[in-house]
């Protein structure tokens, strides 16, 4: 395999075959035609490139993978190019010749050190193969009325859309133009529809439907989707977008919040920079919480739960319009600055005495303080113990800062670098006090702001922003960054107030009695889970997954029944309490978890409910993943085949 570090020797990403330390990107058009009938996108893309430095350099490279590529042009002229040989993960390289163009009367020469950028314009079409696009019947969707098409393009799939510079260390504008028969949303501010065209032989009429994105984003933000959509309001600068028959209960489920959350970011950071924030919930085989594509967030339907608890979701992609879209990581080794940085601040806007209040226990929020903060990274210690455990102490995904070359970074994807991402800027919180590093938050976030970085500049900034603090300084200068960046498995574990979760650990205890005492006196009432909001029955229900002995099968029946957990539309709930009950060995929950398969296809639930699926009933799990393979994402169907051992 041929990896980018070997054939670019300059670039800091090990995951793209671009040389992107030659030309850079600095504005893309899509021009496209959304085909719901042959399953594509038909267009042009054109790239506007700057020399990085005067260069020798004769040819540029861009990413690909699985794309029809039908003809290049260098500033309107035919230029030379070759798809390279196939390196596996990475795709294949688009080499465009910059030193001689063929015209119909001859050739010509450019001359790459004189330009200030140069635009080159591809033809092409995506197939079939593409892993960022997803295709849905309308048998697919809720109304089962019209096709829907989606993207999702992080982690290197934009490639597979259209070629390019693949690599969250190359920020781009965009303008987007795109044919479609239904309504479209891109990652840019709608600008308008346009040319009506007929349809021909029966085929439904299109319109053309324009976006810009005026704020320089990488490739893997690029997104686009189609389908039978409505839209609502969801507050001042927002609204929601879903199904018809979905909307409103959407809007119901984000309205309360969504510009609360804005506010309290905004006084933590500075104010939002992309006009509007929107949310698109997507149909349920999305496998991502949720996307932060700038102005649009691609969200997944289960958390329209009917309770509003489940909003967390939103206030961490929110987060991410500072954390990942204005302040990216450079590469995906370094991903940590994306998902700590945005779990950080996901957690300081759901904090008691922000603009928010989730919570329905109002009273002990404000009573704790910080234990609010608190409980949640104990729900997120657990996700992180869970990854550490499913990878191996030792194991290279297991470290904040790590080596991918080679690899695919969606192998690496799990809760590590938000968990321990979060962990180590709550650690610097806690040595340095919260009222400096406050200070340092709006400081990061202009210092970086349009720009891409790596984990060795955030040190860098960091100790500069404090050099004239004494105290601050040698704080900062007694911090183990090797140990903290390079070493595997779990970190320092903080501190954590545990107020909030001592309840729900208590409760686990007099089950777990059930599991060793003949004649244990605790008798499980519908009244124990009183007043709890859904994020303390998870770690309920997670401590009970943790026992060493399992639940009999008949606590595990009655505990579905008695606190409710088996009819609850909330799938947070729900898939946890499935898991404790495959772990019991409950027939009844086989085909009740084979179903839930079959409806959602997040990959937080999914993954770890096929793994305990197939520890107790392998035909099955085999069985309903070939079932609802077409359901599933791309992304999320080969992750499960690894679990599954089919690949």
């Amino acid at each position: 395999m041929t990896s980018s570090s070997t054939m670019h020797q300059n670039v800091r990403d090990p995951n793209t075959l671009s040389n992107y330390d030659k030309f850079r990107t600095i504005h893309t058009t899509a021009n496209f035609t959304i085909d719901f009938k042959k399953k594509n996108l038909v267009g042009n893309i054109l790239l506007k490139l700057k020399p990085v430095t005067r260069t020798e350099r004769r040819e540029v490279f861009l990413d690909t993978n699985h794309l029809d590529i039908h003809d290049v042009q260098v500033d309107g002229y035919s230029s030379k190019w070759d798809l390279l040989s196939a390196t596996g993960l990475y795709g294949r390289a688009l080499k465009i010749s910059l030193d001689e163009g063929v015209e119909r009367t001859g050739s010509f020469e450019i001359n790459v050190s004189n330009w200030v950028f140069f635009t080159i314009d591809i033809k092409l079409q995506t197939t079939k193969d593409s892993t960022a696009l997803q295709w849905l019947t309308p048998a697919q969707t809720s109304n089962k009325k019209h096709p829907f098409m989606f993207s999702q393009c992080q982690a290197i799939h934009a490639r597979t859309i259209f070629p390019c510079q693949d690599t969250p260390d190359v920020k781009s504008t965009y303008e987007f133009n795109l044919r479609s028969d239904l309504p479209v949303i891109a990652s840019g501010l709608f600008t308008g529809t346009k040319d009506f065209q007929p349809g021909k032989a029966g085929r439904p009429g299109t319109l053309l439907y324009t976006f810009k994105q005026d704020i320089p984003i990488p490739s893997y933000l690029f997104a686009i989707a189609s389908g039978d959509i409505a839209t609502a309001s969801i507050g001042p600068r927002s609204a929601v977008a879903t199904g018809p028959e979905e909307i409103q209960d959407a809007k119901w489920e984000l309205e309360v919040d969504t510009e609360r959350f804005i506010q309290a970011a905004e006084d933590i950071v500075y104010p939002y920079a992309w006009t509007t924030y929107n949310v698109l919930i997507l149909p349920p085989s999305f496998p991502y919480g949720g996307m932060e594509n700038p102005v649009f967030t691609f969200a997944t339907p289960t958390i329209i739960s009917g309770d509003r608890e489940n909003v967390d979701v939103i206030a961490h992609e929110l987060a991410h319009s500072w954390s990942g879209n204005l302040v990216s990581n450079a590469s995906w080794e370094h991903f940590w600055l994306n998902e700590g940085w945005t779990t950080y601040l996901e957690r300081r806007v759901l904090r008691p005495g922000s603009a928010v209040d989730v919570w329905k226990l109002k009273i002990w929020c404000n009573r704790h303080g910080e234990s609010h903060r608190d409980f949640s990274a104990i729900i997120g210690w657990n996700a992180l113990s869970e990854s550490i455990a499913q990878f191996g102490e030792t194991h290279e995904f297991t470290k904040l800062v790590t080596n991918i070359n080679g690899k695919d970074p969606d192998d690496a994807f799990s809760s590590v670098p938000y968990e321990k991402g979060f962990v180590f800027l709550y650690y610097l919180e806690k040595v340095l006090g919260k009222e400096k590093w406050n200070k340092f938050i709006p400081h990061y976030f202009t210092s970086f702001a349009r720009k891409s970085l790596d984990s060795k500049e955030f040190k860098q900034n960091l100790i500069d922003f404090y050099s004239s603090d004494p105290t601050a300084a040698a704080t900062l200068e007694s911090v183990d960054w090797d140990a903290w960046f390079h070493a595997p498995g779990f970190p320092p574990k903080p501190d954590f107030d545990t107020s909030l979760v001592d309840v729900c650990y208590a409760l686990a205890a007099e089950w777990e009695s059930r599991t060793s005492e003949k004649n244990a006196k605790f008798e499980p009432q519908a009244r124990d889970i009183k007043g709890w909001t859904a994020n303390q029955v998870v770690v309920f229900l997670e401590r009970v997954r943790g026992f060493e002995r399992p639940l009999k099968k008949e606590d595990s029946k009655f505990m579905g029944t008695e606190y409710g957990f088996a009819k609850t539309r909330n799938v947070e709930v729900l898939s946890r309490y499935y898991l404790v009950g495959l772990k019991a060995r409950d027939e009844d929950v086989y085909g009740l978890t084979a179903e839930l398969l079959g409806k959602v296809g997040r990959m937080k639930f999914v993954r770890p409910l096929y793994r305990e699926l197939v520890d107790v009933d392998r035909p099955l799990a085999l069985r309903t993943f070939e079932r609802n393979r077409d359901f599933y994402h791309p992304i999320c169907r080969a992750a499960v085949e690894k679990d599954l051992d089919l690949l």
